[in-house]
């Protein structure tokens, strides 16, 4: 096999960092069909189509954003290599790329990727949005992976691949209850303020049915879409929340907040939605093959 071309690899490199044939041309003041020519000549050296042309926008493959990992690599190397020759210093970093539906348990994605924080050779790129934005950035490959409390479907148009990595009940939570008088469930549902998780929520829909159940008519103080405000309001507000307890860890820990009962059959599971592919990130699966208590931050409360 011949030799990589660095020369190519780096006309690649430019256009997938700029992500537009144009401006990568410019940069690096060469014509465009030049540029084209060389990411071609790459492209048949490695047996992979390194970009999709759509329209009139280029969307990076699966192979070309493994090529894109490993072009940075290389280069991040070169200019260390001049750095530890001038200071002795060397430095190795692998990149993850990680979405979470804004929604989610901020606590929950801090656990999940807590085993790479204080990794020295690890650079994490975190970021939120809807779980329709997500999924559109995972089937381009500009995430690994993205984390959500929804289960999603694979199609033929959509080769999701969805993992149950955790799962935890859902529970009532508030302050001190005057002389620790204990909750009773479900009656005093309708007797108390409560927060509750959107209609869009899986928890919300399984609770409301719950209530029709019970014939009960609830007093809903507030319905929120965002883990991080419902556990806002349930410390500072005085009513009943609905949530799983990993949101208000930290609450239950110093006693700001307690657990009334847990809700039977209420139950919140946490998804890792990937794409196939053949080249799985090493620090991905590391992630993945962890115990679901560990997942959840519960391992120290064994």
């Amino acid at each position: 096999m011949s030799r990589l071309n660095f020369h190519h690899l780096h006309y690649f490199w430019a256009v997938a960092k700029e992500g537009n044939l144009t401006r990568a041309a410019a940069r690096l003041n060469v014509s465009q069909s030049v540029l084209s020519t060389q990411i071609k000549r790459l492209e048949e050296q490695l047996g992979h189509a390194l970009f999709n042309r759509v329209g009139r926008t280029l969307q990076i493959t699966e192979a070309g954003r493994m090529t894109l990992t490993y072009a940075e690599s290389i280069f991040t190397s070169g200019n260390e290599l001049l750095a530890m020759l001038r200071d002795g210093a060397m430095h190795t970093r692998q990149v993850l790329r990680i979405g979470s539906v804004a929604t989610l348990s901020r606590n929950f994605q801090e656990n999940f990727v807590k085993p790479l924080l204080t990794r020295s050779d690890v650079e994490l790129v975190l970021q939120s949005g809807s779980l329709e934005e997500l999924l559109q950035r995972l089937r381009v490959h500009t995430l690994d992976v993205v984390l959500s409390n929804r289960r999603v479907h694979a199609d033929a148009d959509h080769p999701w691949r969805c993992r149950s990595i955790a799962r935890q009940p859902v529970s009532l939570v508030g302050r001190q209850r005057p002389r620790r008088r204990a909750f009773r469930f479900p009656q005093e549902l309708a007797e108390v303020p409560l927060l509750l998780p959107s209609r869009d929520s899986d928890i919300r829909a399984a609770f409301d049915l719950m209530c029709e159940q019970h014939g009960l008519r609830c007093q809903v103080l507030a319905e929120v879409d965002d883990m991080a405000l419902l556990r806002l309001l349930a410390r500072d507000s005085g009513a009943v929340a609905l949530l799983p307890s990993v949101v208000v860890r930290d609450e239950l820990l110093s006693g700001q907040l307690v657990e009334y009962c847990v809700v039977p059959d209420l139950i919140e599971n946490f998804y890792a939605i990937t794409v196939k592919r053949h080249f799985e990130p090493p620090l991905l699966e590391e992630l993945l093959r962890r115990d679901e208590i560990d997942v959840l931050g519960l391992s120290g409360q064994r």
